[in-house]
């Protein structure tokens, strides 16, 4: 069983492509912590197909439902969520969702439905005749599951699937943002063969205090990457890169794209030193990522070529005084801002005509006939980013306070 996080703070998904939804099962939230659904929304509208012109031209809505895991004693403000129906033989059964309420400590669980649904692009991946794309899962997925994987969309390999991290991810960082004043955000920081020098962590070193940034500083960063054309916070390469995605989709090509992901505001001594390292941990969910082929952390392979004297962070009374080490020191959190970039590998379903093999390995040349798809999967992919570091931080977090044993917590009488 896939799981994201975990053992305390955890989060499972089901759901294809092209299938009828996605379903999301949260569990190990805190109780008494109050959860909205249009506050884990916002976070889905980044995620979702349609939301920024450079990526698929798929449009969903992505609007997300809460079964379980809240409660409220006002029923009118718990229930006032989405109306959802079922048409059977018997008559249509119908009932309200959750809107608002208090975490419970039971799984959360939520459900996207999808509607933008074109199967019949899929078919000439059909069976043992159907082709394989170049760098995408067909052939490998095909054969493991003994011919009976989905191929619509990719199936579960599909970058929808991200929709349960995006979810378990936005009340993960709800809760860490109401407890320490923690946030997550995302840059694209390369497209192709342009780069941009104006990354996250340098201009958030330059609002720190005391290793924490201020919320005003947080929200002007936001605005900032919100109203470029791609999440960028140089304006200018963000045009450039803009320009150049476009005119790749137009010649039915793709691009590579580096995205660098920061927490701030991470509370100090989560994680831990081998086996359960905060660091291998945020490394293989940031890295394991649909397409990811690197992922770096703090200065990454530039330390490569320094000494220790320049490379080691000094201390202070008042905390770290650099962060070569983003954020982690034997995979355990020091309370300056995590910082993380992965390298995306440009999206393997192109226009191109292109060298493959059927399913029974008879050799083609391969033309895509019909999909949509991304040009740089990189300008979705920050907020999927931040929703995974946040799960992996919440959970090492609950991680550390089962050290803290308290006889007081467990008197019932």
């Amino acid at each position: 069983m896939e799981i994201l996080g975990g053992p305390i703070f955890g989060v499972a998904g089901a759901g294809e492509s092209h299938g009828p939804g996605v379903t999301t099962i949260v569990f190990g939230c805190p109780p008494g912590f109050r959860l909205s659904r249009e506050a884990v929304q916002t976070c889905l509208n980044r995620r979702r197909p349609g939301g920024n012109k450079h990526g698929t031209p798929r449009r969903e809505a992505d609007q997300v439902v809460f079964l379980s895991g809240l409660y409220s004693e006002d029923a009118g403000r718990l229930l006032a969520g989405p109306e959802i129906e079922i048409s059977a033989e018997t008559g249509a059964i119908r009932t309200q969702t959750c809107a608002e309420g208090l975490t419970t400590g039971e799984p959360i669980a939520a459900l996207v439905l999808s509607a933008a649904k074109k199967p019949g692009h899929y078919n000439q991946f059909a069976g043992l005749q159907g082709a394989v794309r170049p760098g995408h899962t067909d052939l490998v997925k095909f054969h493991q599951s003994k011919g009976f994987a989905d191929v619509r969309g990719g199936g579960r390999s599909s970058y929808r699937a991200t929709i349960s991290d995006v979810i378990g991810g936005s009340i993960a960082r709800l809760f860490l943002a109401q407890t320490f004043g923690a946030a997550f955000l995302s840059a694209i920081v390369q497209v192709g063969p342009l780069k941009t020098d104006c990354t996250l962590a340098a201009t958030l070193a330059a609002h720190s205090r005391n290793q924490q940034i201020s919320t005003e500083a947080i929200a002007a960063i936001e605005g900032q990457l919100a109203a470029a054309e791609i999440p960028a916070l140089d304006p200018d390469f963000a045009r450039r890169a803009a320009a150049l995605i476009k005119e790749t989709r137009l010649q039915g090509n793709s691009l590579g794209a580096m995205v660098e992901v920061v927490a701030v505001n991470i509370p100090a001594l989560a994680g831990d030193p081998l086996y359960n390292s905060l660091k291998l941990r945020l490394m293989g969910v940031l890295g394991g990522l649909h397409a990811a082929q690197s992922c770096e952390v703090g200065d990454g392979l530039a330390v490569v070529g320094r000494t220790g004297s320049e490379n080691n962070d000094p201390i202070r009374r008042d905390g770290y005084q650099t962060n070569h080490h983003g954020g982690l020191i034997g995979g355990i959190t020091t309370g300056s801002p995590l910082v993380f970039r992965v390298g995306f590998k440009p999206t393997s379903t192109i226009n191109k005509l292109q060298q493959s093999v059927r399913k029974n390995l008879e050799e083609i040349d391969f033309q895509l006939k019909k999909g949509r798809h991304d040009p740089c999967v990189g300008v979705r992919a920050g907020i999927t980013l931040e929703s995974r570091m946040a799960i992996e931080v919440l959970n090492a977090v609950l991680m550390h306070q089962t050290r803290q044993i308290r006889p007081e917590s467990h008197r019932l009488f």
